[in-house]
């Protein structure tokens, strides 16, 4: 079997399926586990974010959809030397990893049929079913079986020990820097999951636009900043940006030194079985009289103040 993951969460998924030798070609953001680096990059970015911060990220690819033009390009030569009979693919987002069009125009590239396999998860329980289907598609159906059992198991967990908590704060998790956007998707629940309000958005639905009106509306306890595909340091690096908008020293989080930086590129943007590790690092924020024996690195999490 030869399969090419146009995801980056299906990659961690695949990889955690036992299936990473399997894989030949990966994307450009497929950075885990770390044998992936050295996989061929079949699918990378019309153009350079690395060194671009939120605000031009954000202009960037509100012109390439203005204008028609794709965000990322498939390599069409490498693919047909690759020659994959499986393609995984997603169909959540189109700046999240190559859309609808990319993978019709991949495959005609080809010049045969390989087999498509779509993740559309919208929430943690689509996640979970993300697993089961991969294992059930690709042959791996009891390794599959035995990841999700032990997800469940680390959810319930985390879940049953959040309810004892007294206190239900109301939490706002922010998906953006500039503009600002709401986590959508599978953040919404994971936020419920640990005993917590979840502020603005809802699961299931897609991140959206979030004015500054809306957050002061809001006024939050806890504030929780997860930039889509930044590390810690990365969204530490432009969170002077986050402090111009006018009255944010009047919030009540902030007020109260009840804001954080989380690793979103890990654990909270990728639908993949991570996103449960996502889950305790929340309850660790959420709840921390009940998470103190949840260990937390610090470049998975820090306390802006």
């Amino acid at each position: 079997m030869r399969i090419c993951s146009f995801l980056p969460s299906a990659t961690e998924m695949l990889y955690a399926l036992g299936l990473g030798d399997s894989i030949v070609g990966v994307t450009h953001e497929c950075d885990y586990p770390e044998e992936v680096l050295s996989k061929p990059k079949v699918v990378k970015s019309s153009f350079d974010p690395s060194g671009m911060s939120s605000e031009e990220i954000d202009a960037k690819i509100r012109e390439l959809v203005l204008n028609g033009k794709d965000i990322y390009v498939v390599d069409d030569e490498l693919l047909k030397r690759l020659k994959p009979d499986v393609i995984v693919a997603q169909g959540i987002c189109e700046v999240c990893s190559p859309y609808l069009n990319e993978i019709a125009r991949a495959r005609k590239a080809l010049g045969y049929q390989p087999r498509l396999i779509m993740l559309d998860p919208h929430d943690l329980d689509g996640i979970l079913d993300s697993i089961i289907q991969l294992a059930r598609e690709l042959g791996v159906e009891d390794k599959g079986k035995e990841l999700l059992d032990e997800l469940k198991s680390r959810i319930d967990g985390i879940s049953s020990r959040a309810m004892i908590a007294r206190v239900k704060p109301r939490v706002l998790c922010i998906e953006w820097l500039k503009p600002f956007f709401t986590a959508g998707h599978w953040v919404p629940q994971m936020v419920e999951l640990v005993n917590a309000i979840n502020c603005v958005s809802r699961r299931g639905e897609p991140s959206r636009r979030l004015s500054w009106d809306e957050v002061v509306r809001a006024d939050p306890d806890i504030i929780v900043f997860m930039p889509c595909g930044f590390t810690v340091d990365k969204a530490l690096k432009e969170f002077y940006k986050v402090e111009e908008n006018d009255g944010w020293f009047n919030l009540k989080a902030v007020k109260s030194k009840q804001v954080y930086v989380v690793d979103a590129n890990a654990y909270f943007s990728r639908p993949s079985h991570r996103a449960v590790r996502g889950l305790e690092i929340l309850a660790k924020i959420v709840h921390p009289e009940l998470f103190q024996d949840v260990s937390v690195k610090d470049d998975e999490y820090k306390k802006v103040y």
